[in-house]
């Protein structure tokens, strides 16, 4: 297997990457190269390098790119009606429900189109379910999340982060939130005030640098929200559908949260869409107004959604993801590198976290582009890795003895 790199310089990719610079926002710091084409795992430039993705868009290409059988929902559906807004039934969301809802065992789902749009969801919900439910007075609920959270950057989203640069600038804030470290019951024990309503966290920080939650955790936070009679709300838009060896995280210590968010590979690196999950006696609390989007539940990104699930289903994603994360991760047993201080992970989600005398990440992750791999620094000294789902043994033994080339140097 081989990749080649232009030794001249990229015209048509610097070209494209002035455009971007001189007419868009400077809101990110991506890598200097340019995606033209892509299937499975491999994307290209507009001069024709051959890169290995390791990045999945954040874990929304789980399925890879241009999956054939997603692609064909999406055209074929896109042929027949794409929009009716939620004024009007369609014929695949009622589909996309059942079989969201069978696969992942709740009662009812509420759709959405983006992971910062579904977290908002989710504390809507949990808010008008302490009025409805609990009788907790008006504008008193409260939600508990952690530090080092990432739940998106919408206003209200950064109201409860504690990256300052998220916040900077920015205020004022939405009030009703509480923060908490990160894997500590207790803490989230002695949170907990009558004007509490729900619980908010990831399974696993995953901007925050892959951090992993020592076992016992999500067992115990669920013990807690049960016995305090508050909701658990599992941030699963980069965690779930396959990603860390389970279908969804949570599976790892069988903690059913109250309320399970979704997006990213739901719509299969195709389209947009997300979605709230819960039993009936949560989503229950909603009547026709009280909440929506125009966009949400559209007959496209449905029918795309059905098409990725199937997908994860039928070539067994969930199994390869595990087996492939235990061999990625076993590849890096053996390497020998001074800047390399830890490597944690769980399914193809991997965090290689360098030493600070390393001097950051992202130096690291633009000299593996030069190599032919795409990775992404997440908080400065973490790498991470998050391959597509259906990535073979051959390539992940491609990019390893490229990361240890430049882990090495």
């Amino acid at each position: 297997m081989t990749t080649t790199m232009a030794p001249a310089a990229q015209t048509e990719s610097k070209k494209l990457i002035e455009l971007s610079e001189k007419y868009g926002a400077h809101n990110y710091h991506p890598l200097p190269v340019v995606i033209s084409k892509a299937k499975r795992v491999w994307v290209y430039d507009p001069e024709g390098n051959k890169y290995l993705d390791m990045l999945s868009s954040y874990s929304a290409l789980n399925q890879g790119h241009a999956h054939p059988k997603i692609l064909k929902a999406l055209v074929d559906q896109a042929k027949k009606v794409t929009l009716t807004s939620r004024a009007f039934h369609n014929d695949q969301i009622g589909p996309f429900y059942k079989e969201l809802c069978e696969l992942s065992g709740f009662e009812m789902a509420l759709p959405m189109n983006t992971g910062a749009e579904a977290v908002e969801t989710a504390i809507k919900t949990a808010r008008k379910w302490a009025v409805i439910k609990k009788g907790m007075a008006q504008d008193k609920a409260e939600i508990i999340a952690c530090t080092n959270n990432f739940h998106g950057r919408t206003l209200s989203l950064i109201s409860f982060s504690s990256d300052e640069q998220y916040r900077r600038d920015f205020g004022p804030f939405t009030p009703g939130f509480k923060l908490i470290p990160f894997a500590d019951p207790e803490a989230l024990r002695k949170a907990i005030t009558p004007h509490t309503c729900a619980f908010l966290v990831e399974p696993i920080q995953c901007e925050a640098g892959i951090h992993i939650p020592p076992p016992g955790y999500l067992k115990a936070v669920r013990d807690i929200c049960s016995k305090a009679g508050i909701l658990l709300m599992f941030d699963e838009i980069q965690t779930g559908l396959g990603r860390t060896g389970k279908l969804f995280a949570f599976q790892h210590e069988d903690a059913r949260p109250d309320v399970l968010i979704l997006g990213k590979a739901l719509g299969g690196g195709v389209i947009p869409i997300s979605a709230v999950l819960a039993d009936r006696t949560v989503l229950e609390v909603y009547k026709p107004g009280d909440h929506g989007s125009t966009f949400g539940g559209n007959p496209l990104a449905c029918a795309v959604a059905r098409a990725s699930l199937k997908a994860i289903v039928e070539e067994d994603l969930v199994e390869r993801s595990h087996q492939m994360g235990e061999y990625l991760i076993g590849k890096f047993c053996d390497l020998k590198s001074p800047f390399l201080h830890e490597i944690r992970g769980r399914g193809l989600l991997v965090g290689v976290e360098l030493k600070p005398s390393a001097g950051g990440a992202r130096r690291f992750c633009e000299a593996l582009m030069q190599e032919g791999v795409l990775c992404k620094e997440t908080h400065e000294h973490v790498i991470r890795l998050a391959p597509p789902l259906i990535i073979e043994k051959e390539e992940i033994d491609w990019a390893y003895e490229r990361i240890r080339k430049v882990l090495s140097e």
